[in-house]
C-alpha cells in the first residue's frame, strides 16, 4: 500500500513539476522584434511572415514590427495584413525610430496590428490611392479605388473607436496625417514609446484580441529577440530603393553598350546583365512609371548615335535632357522618387561616359593611318641619292625613290614626303 501511494504522489509531483516547469518558460520567453525600412514589398510580406512563425513556434508572448515605410503595393499590404489577423500571437506594430513614417499602405498596417505604437517624431498617414505607374487614376477607378479602401481602412480602424475611424478615412479620402501625438489622442495607436524597452513596459497589461480571444499582454522586463532580415531579403529590400534602382539600371546600360561597342571580354556584358536584372525586378516591385523608363532608353540611343553622327555633341544634350526627364518620371508618385541629387549626378557621370566615347572616335577618325603607304605622308626623310629631280631617299626603315617639288636637294638634307605617285614619293625640303 506505501509503495502504491509512493507512486501516486510521485505522479502528482512530476505533473506539477511539468507545469511549473512550462510557466516558467512561458514567463521567460522573449519578444521577437522584427525590423523593417523600405518599401511595402514582397520581401516585407516574407519577413513578417517568418518572424511571425518564429514566435508562434517559439510560444512568444509577441511579435514587434518595427517599421519606418513610405507605402507600395495594396495587394502586398492586403497579403500582410491578412497573415497579421491570420497569427496566434499578439501582433505588435511599432513606427520607429524617430522621424519614421508609416505611409500610405503603412498606415493600413499599422492600424491591422493588434497594438500599435509610435516614436516621438514619426508620422503616420497619405494613403490616398495612386495608378500602377504613380500616375493620378481617372476620376471613376479613382473613386472605386478610394471607396473600397475607406471600407478596408474604417473596418482596421472601427475597433479603436470613432475618431480614429474617422481620421483613418481622411487618410484615404484626403491624404490626412497625423503625428504620434495627434495619432494618440485620436487614439489610432495606443503608446508612445523612444524605443522597445519602453514600448514594452507602456504596453504591459494591455487586452488585446487575438484570434477571437481575449489576450493580456505580459511584456514588461521581457528579452527580446530581433529576427534579422535573411541575406537575400537584405539584397532584395537594398535594390528596392528608387535611387539604387535607377542607379543599377543606368550601370546595366553602360555597361551592356560597352560590351557591344568592345566585344568579345564578357566581363562587361555579365555585369551590366546582371544589374539590368536587379534594376527591372525593383521596377516591376515598385511599379515604376515605364515611360520614364522609355525616356531613358531613348537617352542611350541618342548617345549611342550621337558617336556616329557629324553633329557631335549636339544629340549628347538631347540624350542628357531625356536622361534627367526619365529617371524623375520613374517612380514619380507621392511615396517613392529617384533624388535629385542621383538624377544629376547619373546624368552627368553617363554624359561624361560617352563624351569620353565620343572624343576617342573623333581622334581615331583624324588619326594619321599608322601602317601602310599612307603612312609616309608628313613623314620626315633623309636623301641617300640627291633628287635633281629624282633620286633616293631614307625613310621608316626603307629606300624609296623620290622627286623633289621645288629644285634639286642634296645628299644628306631632310626632306618632307608630301605625296605619292605610285611607288614614287613627292617630297619638299624641310
Amino acid at each position: 500500500m506505501r509503495v502504491r501511494n509512493l507512486s501516486v504522489w510521485s505522479a502528482v509531483l512530476l505533473v506539477l513539476l511539468l507545469i511549473v516547469g512550462r510557466a516558467s518558460a512561458q514567463a521567460g520567453a522573449a519578444v521577437k522584434l522584427a525590423i523593417f525600412k523600405g518599401p511595402v514589398t514582397p520581401v516585407l510580406a516574407s519577413y513578417l511572415d517568418r518572424a511571425i512563425a518564429a514566435a508562434e513556434d517559439a510560444g512568444a508572448p509577441a511579435v514587434i514590427l518595427q517599421l519606418d515605410t513610405p507605402g507600395g503595393s495594396v495587394d502586398i499590404t492586403k497579403e500582410i495584413v491578412q497573415r497579421m489577423q491570420a497569427a496566434t500571437v499578439p501582433v505588435i506594430v511599432y513606427v520607429a525610430p524617430a522621424g519614421a513614417h508609416a505611409g500610405s499602405a503603412g498606415t493600413f498596417i499599422t492600424l491591422a496590428g493588434h497594438a500599435a505604437a509610435m516614436a516621438p517624431g514619426s508620422s503616420i498617414g497619405a494613403a490616398s490611392p495612386v495608378g500602377a505607374e504613380g500616375a493620378d487614376l481617372p476620376e471613376t477607378l479613382k473613386a472605386k479605388a478610394t471607396n473600397i479602401l475607406v471600407a478596408d481602412i474604417k473596418n482596421l480602424a472601427a475597433r479603436r473607436g470613432e475618431k480614429a475611424a474617422a481620421w483613418a478615412e481622411k487618410a484615404v479620402a484626403e491624404a490626412a496625417a497625423a503625428t504620434a501625438d495627434e495619432a494618440l489622442a485620436l487614439g489610432v495607436i495606443d503608446a508612445i514609446a523612444r524605443d522597445v524597452p519602453e514600448l514594452l513596459a507602456r504596453l504591459d497589461g494591455k487586452t488585446v484580441t487575438v484570434q477571437g480571444k481575449t489576450v493580456t499582454l505580459q511584456l514588461a522586463g521581457r528579452p527580446v529577440e530581433e529576427i534579422p532580415l535573411n541575406p537575400l531579403e537584405s539584397l532584395l529590400n537594398t535594390i528596392t530603393n528608387p535611387a539604387i534602382a535607377a542607379i543599377l539600371l543606368t550601370i546595366g546600360l553602360n555597361a551592356i553598350l560597352f560590351e557591344l561597342s568592345n566585344p568579345g571580354g564578357w566581363v562587361a556584358g555579365a555585369i551590366g546583365a546582371v544589374c539590368l536584372l536587379l534594376a527591372f525586378y525593383a521596377l516591376g516591385t515598385l511599379n515604376a512609371n515605364w515611360t520614364g523608363l522609355g525616356f531613358i532608353v531613348l537617352a542611350f540611343i541618342l548617345f549611342v548615335l550621337d558617336i556616329k553622327a557629324p553633329t557631335h555633341g549636339v544629340l549628347t544634350i538631347a540624350g542628357i535632357a531625356s536622361f534627367v526627364f526619365g529617371a524623375y518620371l520613374l517612380f514619380n508618385t507621392p511615396e517613392l522618387s529617384v533624388p535629385w541629387a542621383t538624377i544629376i549626378g547619373l546624368a552627368v557621370v553617363t554624359a561624361g561616359f560617352f563624351a569620353f566615347v565620343i572624343a576617342k572616335a573623333l581622334w581615331a577618325q583624324r588619326r594619321p593611318p599608322a601602317t601602310g603607304s599612307e603612312s609616309l605622308i608628313g613623314a620626315t626623310a633623309v636623301v641617300r641619292q640627291a633628287l635633281e629631280p629624282e633620286g633616293m631617299v631614307f625613310v621608316q626603315g626603307e629606300l624609296w625613290r623620290a622627286r623633289a617639288e621645288s629644285g634639286p636637294i642634296g645628299v644628306g638634307e631632310r626632306v618632307i614626303v608630301t605625296g605619292q605617285e605610285g611607288l614614287t614619293l613627292r617630297v619638299t625640303k624641310e
